[in-house]
């Protein structure tokens, strides 16, 4: 253990607007040591997801800001390399959230065992993981699609989007996905099944998404906000329901310079009926036990399928991390800190 090292990657500065590589820094810190009750763990695995923007500023929110200087927080998927807890023992793989580092302590009740056997391990931070059980919470919960219905889903490349809309078609209605650009239009519509795709770079997108929803939309799962948001409320059915996920085209703190939304978009809620919700997946945490259920399911019977993109070495995590606020991922973006 004296030899050990444990490289870590810390919140240096917060940013003023785009995260930049030097907002980060990496340190080189003794190992960390289990108490009674606590594991040692072999971080393996890394999630990268949109919320971390939104950490790293010090502003009210659902969730405390990571403090400066303090380890960048994440999911992660570990391997025990010691415990000090009688339900788990060295070699077992936990999901946990020990964020960017190498190795990690937690304490062994907040740990999830993980089956190798049953899928793979990355899922637990994909679509086993936050980002699915967020797209099936949100949805069925405040979405509620029918069958016949349009359901329409911003970042529909992405590890919430792409699920919501195999969701909303295990459902019976019909899928609408907006992705930026033609790999992960063609992704959307040819691997993930969607109904129809609909490019939110084309400079006809507005019209597109009309033609791409003939009969109005009754579910709108959002993501982005922004200029696709303007596209999207004109099309918008009385009585649909529209879960707010993110706003993924503002986490940077970049101003909107178009019109004011918020008198045109209070006045379609009124005069629509609209249900507008915005939500954080562990509102609904009494749900997780039928979510791993019926996904495990969905995911033998090839009824849900996923993409993860992942990139190698701890260093390279804020550059993902940059790339994903930019939209350079393609799939749920993971960062494989060392072999499984």
């Amino acid at each position: 253990m004296a030899d050990r090292i444990n490289r870590r990657i810390v919140l240096a500065a917060r940013p003023d607007g785009r995260p930049k590589p030097s907002d980060f820094r990496l340190e080189q810190v003794p190992p960390p040591i289990p108490a009674d009750g606590q594991v040692l763990l072999e971080i393996l695995y890394l999630s990268l997801d949109p919320y971390m923007r939104g950490r790293m500023d010090d502003a009210k929110s659902y969730a405390p800001p990571v403090a400066l200087d303090a380890v960048m927080e994440g999911g992660t998927v570990g391997r025990v390399l010691e415990s000090r807890h009688p339900a788990h023992t060295p070699g077992d793989l936990v999901l946990s959230h020990s964020g960017w580092q190498e190795q990690a302590v937690c304490h062994g009740d907040d740990l999830r065992r993980l089956d190798p056997a049953a899928a793979p391990v990355t899922t637990a931070l994909g679509v086993l993981g936050m980002p699915g059980f967020t797209a099936y919470s949100g949805l069925l919960t405040i979405g509620r699609p029918k069958a016949g219905e349009t359901v329409v889903v911003a970042a529909a490349s992405g590890p919430v989007g792409a699920t919501v809309g195999q969701i909303a078609r295990i459902q019976g209605a019909r899928a609408v996905g907006i992705a930026g650009g033609p790999e992960k239009c063609a992704l959307v519509k040819d691997e993930f099944g969607f109904d129809a795709v609909v490019d939110h770079k084309a400079p006809d997108f507005p019209e597109r998404l009309a033609a791409a929803c003939p009969d109005g939309i009754d579910v709108y799962f959002e993501n982005v906000g922004g200029a696709i948001w303007d596209a999207v409320a004109p099309l918008l059915n009385t009585f649909a329901r529209i879960p707010v996920c993110g706003l993924i085209a503002q986490y940077n703190g970049i101003p909107d310079r178009s019109a004011d939304r918020l008198g045109r978009h209070m006045w379609d809620v009124l005069r629509k009926s609209l249900t507008v919700r915005g939500f954080i997946q562990r509102e609904f945490a009494d749900q997780r036990p039928a979510f791993y259920e019926a996904m495990a399911g969905w995911l033998r019977d090839g009824r849900v399928k996923y993409r993860e993109d992942i990139v190698n070495g701890l260093e390279n995590a804020p550059e993902a991390l940059i790339g994903l606020l930019e939209g350079r991922n393609l799939g749920k973006l993971i960062v494989r800190v060392a072999q499984a």
